[in-house]
């Protein structure tokens, strides 16, 4: 999408308004003593008592143009060329300005901080994500491509056994089998990111969904089973089922949902009695591509999609110490109908 572009035509800087409303208050008291003087015509020379009311009047003027340039104009000035250098030198020109002036500049200036860091943080996550998605691409077809050529190169005086065919035919089709994993979840983080359906999903219907997709995890609920939180059913979904999947990963049999509701969130405490997280993964499961299951198909996408995901809908995820197992927290903000 191209930035759309302000129309170029002359407008008056603030200054100039400013101080054009200034002289204007300054020339009224004048105007108002000529005129007098004009009606009297008894003395052509002022009085000292008129000399002084408008040394008065333009000192006042004088005092209220610097007030204005201080508050106003010049941390206007100032948070235009903070701009152009963050939009030139990055995250190390996002900086507090030395003077805000009122409250409402202040204000302004922290929003666009605030967007800015965002901004910037977005751009070097792109840049990350993109690093890593070629190298997790690049893999699998490094892998495809060397197989194919060894079957198409085969020699017919010292053909391959058939074992030897099948092993390299295993290999693309596992290969191929781990980018389209790879490419589903790149669809599913892009919806991530970009989210667009509103609803709303019970913590019922969830435990439903679980039960269908996984019939080898025994998934138990516990507290109010009727709860509705703010997430869509397809983004529930995806969620829940990364979840379960990672639970089954790692050996679980059995998935439970402790839910709760408190402060405007629904709180689901999503357990399993798997070989759990060791202290030294507990700081990296949430990183793109991160993953201990890499050889048997795993993408390391899982974990960092539910955290954006429930992110783009207010809600949050951290990892809970448990003996035993894992245990994640889940808090997804409480559907309208039930406010």
């Amino acid at each position: 999408m191209r930035t759309p572009k302000v129309k170029t035509k002359w407008r008056p800087p603030l200054a100039l308004i400013v101080y054009a409303v200034l002289l204007a208050v300054m020339a009224l008291p004048t105007l108002i003593i000529v005129w007098f003087r004009a009606m009297e015509s008894t003395s052509a020379r002022l009085a000292p008592s008129e000399i002084g009311a408008l040394v008065v009047v333009l000192g006042l003027t004088l005092a209220v143009a610097y007030v204005l340039t201080r508050a106003v104009t010049a941390p206007i000035n100032a948070l235009i060329v903070r701009t152009d250098e963050i939009a030139r030198g990055g995250k190390t020109a996002i900086r507090p300005l030395k003077s805000y002036g009122t409250q409402e500049i202040a204000t302004l200036s922290q929003s666009f901080l605030d967007l800015a860091g965002k901004l910037v943080d977005r751009t070097e996550y792109v840049r990350s994500f993109a690093a890593h998605v070629s190298h997790e691409l690049k893999s699998p077809l490094t892998a495809i491509r060397g197989a194919a050529e060894l079957l198409r190169d085969d020699d017919a005086g010292q053909p391959m056994s058939q074992a030897q065919r099948l092993r390299f035919l295993g290999n693309i089709i596992a290969d191929a089998e781990r980018l389209d994993t790879l490419l589903l979840r790149l669809r599913e983080l892009a919806h991530a990111e970009l989210p667009i359906a509103k609803g709303q999903m019970s913590v019922e219907g969830i435990v439903s969904i679980l039960r269908q997709r996984f019939p080898a995890l025994d998934v138990a609920i516990d507290g109010n089973t009727q709860l509705t939180f703010a997430l869509p059913t397809e983004a529930a979904g995806i969620v829940f089922a990364n979840l379960a999947e990672n639970a089954l990963q790692h050996g679980a049999v059995r998935l439970t949902l402790a839910a709760t509701a408190s402060d405007q969130k629904v709180t689901l405490l999503v357990r399993d009695d798997g070989s759990g997280i060791s202290d030294a993964n507990r700081g990296q499961i949430f990183q793109p591509f991160f993953s201990t299951r890499r050889e048997h198909g795993g993408t390391g996408m899982g974990l960092d999609i539910v955290r954006t995901m429930l992110g783009a809908y207010g809600g949050t995820i951290k990892l809970n110490d448990s003996i035993g197992g894992t245990e994640f927290e889940v808090a997804i903000p409480i559907a309208h109908s039930m406010k």
